[in-house]
């Protein structure tokens, strides 16, 4: 992404993700239930971020709108939500949410999700692609991106480093696009 934007350009990541983790624990008003039932693996990631990994999201994306302006929102989730037809009102919530909580428009900042392990890579989670790809329908401003091709981990729900790598392009490919610029270098 950095290579196809102007050399004064910096991007910023911010990275608050909880493995194995629905996405009910990133509803601002009802995260607490949800963690009271998590795991002991998972109540010890979610300890990390204060009890409240919304609540460290906003935190830190706010600190970073001290010093930059965000640009986008990048969603990868799912496999634990498989066969939860409320999956993409749920992503709503959370996305009106940070909307509201950052004084964001939506119409300005878009929502980039990505499908968990195709099909075509023996996914077991695949299945969940197909909600995944209504998200438009939801929420307007986003977009589906595809992990179609993109290489797994022998457990079939994770990618590999290399899948990672061109998951990660295709991220970036559409949020360039979405901010107007045009790709001339891919690597």
């Amino acid at each position: 992404m950095v290579a196809n934007l102007p050399p004064k350009a910096k991007v910023g990541i911010i990275n608050v993700s909880v493995a194995g983790c629905k996405i009910e624990l990133f509803d601002k008003d009802n995260y607490q239930s949800y963690a009271a039932t998590a795991p002991s693996w998972m109540t010890n990631i979610i300890k990390e971020y204060g009890g409240n990994p919304y609540g460290r999201l906003v935190e830190m994306a706010k600190q970073a709108q001290k010093v930059g302006v965000i640009k986008g929102i990048l969603l990868h989730q799912g496999e634990s939500n498989t066969n939860d037809t409320l999956w993409t009102k749920k992503v709503k919530v959370v996305y009106d949410n940070l909307m509201k909580d950052l004084k964001l428009n939506p119409k300005k900042v878009p929502l980039l999700a990505g499908e968990v392990v195709h099909a075509d890579q023996g996914g077991v989670c695949a299945s969940m692609n197909a909600t995944i790809a209504t998200l438009p329908q939801t929420i307007p401003n986003s977009y589906v991106i595809s992990s179609s091709g993109c290489t797994d981990a022998r457990d079939n729900l994770h990618f590999n480093a290399e899948g990672y790598r061109m998951f990660g392009k295709r991220y970036a490919e559409k949020m360039l696009t979405l901010m107007g610029y045009k790709i001339t270098k891919t690597n």
